[in-house]
């Protein structure tokens, strides 16, 4: 989930590599854009035996100007052990919004992007799926674009919720990493991911992930990524699909 997450804060480099973004819509243009897949990973996560987590996820994106809206809707199963079963159900909902060009340098084609996001504690907190408690994020990305390769580095702080019988403390997000677009169509991305733990005692969570997208036409583009982890908090190892399309692009001066 943490992957999928930051695959769809990469899109936002990606559509400029395909002159696609939401920083090159026109500012009376609605864009509409729907994206779903499915991501799986498995980690012992410091203990015996592999938890195993399928996350299929479905997000409707709106961008108008500099701002875009997210909504994450999505179903999660987890197979903790051989003698528990495995449960399934909603995920965590996930809503967020994000400000383009907070700051710009054109000169040194250098900008910063500010995004707030809030998790919504919608999964089944007796099946495990999640905590009942509200997080909330915010982080700001950064991007430096090169003739072929965009660089991007992340760094946040998510307030994590209290649930009962557990101490979690507020966490600090970064990342840093590529992308590269060997042709008009495709993009190569690798980035590194860090986050602090939230329980006291345990690993920070630090992860490599890599992905292909592929541009088919003006309103479909797909993409595929692995990842893995090191440290007894991360994952072991994961990858995921993500299909995105542009369902319309509305310009609201034309709308009655």
């Amino acid at each position: 989930m943490r992957t999928f997450l930051k695959i769809l804060v990469s899109a936002a480099v990606i559509g400029v590599l395909f002159a696609g973004s939401a920083k090159a819509s026109e500012p009376g243009d609605l864009g509409v854009r729907l994206s779903t897949g499915i991501e799986y990973s498995s980690g012992t996560y410091g203990g015996e035996e592999d938890i195993e987590e399928l996350y299929v996820p479905v997000t409707m994106r709106l961008d108008q100007g500099r701002w875009a809206l997210r909504l994450t809707v999505p179903y999660v199963r987890v197979s903790e052990t051989a003698s528990m079963p495995t449960e399934s159900g909603l995920g965590d909902v996930i809503a967020g919004v994000t400000m383009y060009d907070v700051y710009v340098n054109k000169h040194s084609d250098f900008f910063v992007d500010l995004t707030g996001r809030v998790k919504f504690g919608t999964a089944d907190e007796e099946k495990g799926l999640g905590t009942v408690e509200n997080d909330y994020t915010i982080q700001a990305s950064a991007y430096k674009y090169l003739s072929y390769v965009t660089l991007q580095g992340m760094a946040g702080d998510r307030f994590r919720g209290e649930p009962e019988g557990y101490s979690l403390n507020d966490v600090v997000l970064a990342s840093f990493g590529g992308v590269f677009g060997p042709a008009p169509a495709t993009s190569l991305g690798l980035f590194y991911d860090f986050r602090e733990s939230a329980l006291a005692n345990a690993d920070d969570i630090h992860e490599v992930s890599g992905f292909v997208s592929r541009r088919f036409n003006d309103s479909w583009r797909m993409e595929f990524y692995v990842f893995t982890g090191f440290g007894d908090s991360s994952a072991d190892w994961g990858g995921g699909l993500l299909v995105t399309t542009d369902l319309r692009e509305l310009r609201i001066s034309d709308r009655d």
